[in-house]
């Protein structure tokens, strides 16, 4: 069997493009708002703040904890969620070294 397109790219260019994925939706990008303005974990409250199902924000989370974006912790009968600080500060750094990379570009393109 022959290679898998993602063999073809750095594993840097590989995780940026799964961090991207991973906030790819307007949802995503809501809970991590939440997540980052409360500034502690999280239990069950994202219902409330953001109007949508509890099996829509159960998926999204999945895929937000799936990328290592957010942890969570069972505390009885619930999961709490917060920030993955480590990976957080992981990919923020990554993208501030993309976007300073392409701002190097200049304005000489089409």
């Amino acid at each position: 069997m022959g290679l898998t397109k993602s063999e073809l790219f750095t594993k840097k260019q590989n995780e940026l493009a799964a961090m991207a994925k991973a906030i790819a939706h307007p949802a995503r990008i809501a809970i991590l708002q939440v997540l980052l303005k409360t500034d502690a974990c999280v239990c069950g409250s994202l219902v409330d703040e953001l109007g949508l199902a509890q099996a829509t924000i159960s998926q999204h989370l999945k895929e937000l904890k799936n990328s290592g974006l957010i942890q969570g912790n069972i505390e009885g009968t619930s999961v709490c969620y917060c920030i993955n600080t480590k990976t957080w500060k992981k990919y923020r750094d990554f993208f501030n070294q993309f976007f300073v990379e392409a701002s190097a570009c200049g304005n000489n393109c089409c």
